[in-house]
């Protein structure tokens, strides 16, 4: 009877190896399909053919495309700037520069190091330029609890309550740079820019500049602030 509840126990658990590694495989072909054709173009038969797994796939593990590409999508997020990996970041650093620091180096080596190259750029770059119904929930999960968190710090940087505008903008000048890696082509960014070099070896310079970039202009904005008339 032992005998028989460990087979059971290990068939079990090979079986959930097995849906976990097929699903897995679904995500990785969808995301380079959806990063070349775009969710509207790319077919779930193309999707599956690509995965090596059966055409009813798609809906047994994600209930259909549209769920397929919500899952990818966060996937997308997952492997570029996740909500715990941003807090966890900032919750190592001491204070608000080291703070800003932190989360742009987080940045920037995604956006140079491995992930420049896979498709997770182009999943999250068709979906900041067109987005989709899949944002929304994404967005509330993920895209506004990272910005409190920066728009928190620049605050403090700034010396600003963080609902004050001159803080949003300040949040979009530090987030610019890194929309325009992450959404630009690279080999056109190298024809324009030619000695703007922006790959791993070159994170540390870029991480260094983008912070010092980013303190000189909050402090200016944040002195003019303080100078106009109430």
């Amino acid at each position: 009877m032992i005998q028989t509840a460990r087979a059971v126990a290990g068939l079990q658990r090979r079986r959930g190896e097995d849906r976990q590694k097929t699903r897995a495989q679904l995500l990785e072909a969808a995301g380079h399909l959806f990063a070349q054709k775009g969710f509207d173009r790319a077919t779930g038969k193309e999707i599956c053919e690509r995965a090596g797994t059966n055409s009813a796939a798609i809906n047994y593990y994600f209930g259909g495309m549209d769920g397929l590409y919500a899952a990818v999508l966060e996937e997308a997020n997952n492997r570029l700037v996740s909500l715990q990996s941003l807090s966890s970041a900032v919750a190592a650093a001491s204070d608000a520069k080291a703070k800003l620091r932190a989360i742009i180096e987080l940045a920037v080596d995604k956006l140079t190091g491995p992930v420049s190259s896979s498709w997770v750029l182009g999943v999250i770059g068709r979906e900041l330029v067109a987005p989709s119904a899949a944002l929304d929930e994404l967005r509330e999960r993920q895209g506004i609890p990272k910005a409190r968190i920066l728009m928190s710090i620049v605050g403090e940087l700034m010396g600003l309550p963080d609902d004050h505008p001159a803080v949003a903008r300040g949040c979009l000048s530090i987030m610019a740079p890194c929309l325009m890696l992450l959404i630009s082509d690279r080999l056109m960014l190298k024809r324009v820019f030619p000695n703007a070099d922006i790959g791993p070896r070159d994170a540390p310079a870029l991480v260094r500049h983008m912070v010092e970039f980013a303190l000189a202009g909050l402090a200016a904005v944040a002195r003019d602030v303080r100078q106009e008339p109430e």
